[in-house]
């Protein structure tokens, strides 16, 4: 089987939990610091051999093509100021070997259909699928989660799933999976769940925003029944696939942000903010600051 070198963002969302900064952009253009979400997870595909980035976009998502083309006016104004780091800057926003290819997705039917548009692309190699407003963040020495992915997909030439464990009143909120050990880190998929109640579901096992799969996810997706609100779901998708061919479960080595949340995007605004070197030591500076006033009689 090839290696993995296309990667789809499913980019065609409303943000509706962050109006009103998402009315005019889009929430994979919010920054961490001084980068948009998106920047971070092509960033992440890149460092995991990707050369093809796919983004699935809708209507108001025209950012993001921007932020990835060339920058005449400004790289122009920036030359003519002398201002020499950052213009390279704007001009390393992706590199040079990369393509990035950007289809319609005409209606927001579900994350299983905007994987489904990116078919023509794709073809029968296999794929990472990437939701940007899950922030994955490693420590140094450890590689980024895709590359730790497309790793193990080498070696196991199986569809992989990010996963990680989640209080159990939380399942609601995700892919559930049941799974079953077979190698350090890594578990066979048995069964997978969409959004379970809490008494329901079959484990605490959460699917998150990395996925690895091949390309026989498009003929699974197409068997598939559009549920509520006429959505296809990727993880109905995955069930289907599993009928075929296994499916495994990686507990990645990392910290996941929710940054589709308030408050998983302020965590890792703080975390990425504490670590960045122009930052860094005065925001935590600051944040002490703020604990001692807080606590004082």
């Amino acid at each position: 089987m090839k290696p993995v070198r296309k990667a789809v963002f499913p980019v065609a969302g409303l943000g509706s939990r962050f109006l009103p900064a998402t009315k005019a952009q889009p929430k994979e253009m919010l920054p961490i610091v001084d980068k948009p979400l998106i920047q971070y997870a092509v960033e992440e595909a890149v460092a995991a051999g990707v050369t093809d980035m796919i983004f699935i976009t809708g209507r108001s998502k025209r950012a993001i093509e921007d932020h990835f083309d060339k920058a005449y006016e400004l790289e122009a104004e920036l030359e003519r100021a002398g201002k020499t780091a950052l213009l390279e800057m704007v001009r390393n926003v992706i590199p040079r070997h990369i393509n990035c290819i950007y289809i319609r997705q005409p209606e927001p039917l579900g994350l299983g259909h905007a994987v489904l548009c990116a078919r023509p692309v794709v073809g029968d190699e296999p794929f990472a699928v990437m939701l940007a407003d899950d922030f994955m963040a490693t420590g140094a020495g450890t590689v980024p989660v895709l590359a730790q992915m497309t790793a193990i997909f080498e070696k196991e030439q199986s569809s992989i799933l990010a996963v990680q464990k989640v209080a159990r009143e939380h399942t609601r909120q995700y892919g559930i999976v049941a799974a079953c050990a077979y190698q350090p880190r890594l578990e066979q998929v048995s069964a997978i769940v969409e959004k379970p109640l809490p008494q329901d579901a079959p484990s605490t096992c959460a699917v998150v925003g990395r996925y690895v799969l091949t390309a026989a996810i498009f003929d699974a997706l197409t068997t598939v029944r559009a549920g509520a609100g006429g959505e296809i779901q990727l993880t109905d998708g995955i069930a289907a696939l599993m009928s075929s061919e296994r499916v495994l479960a990686y507990h990645y080595e990392g910290q996941r942000y929710d940054c589709g949340s308030k408050l998983g995007y302020l965590k890792a605004m703080t975390a990425m903010g504490l670590q960045h070197p122009e930052t860094g030591a005065a925001f935590r500076a600051f944040l002490d600051q703020m604990h001692q006033e807080q606590h004082q009689p």
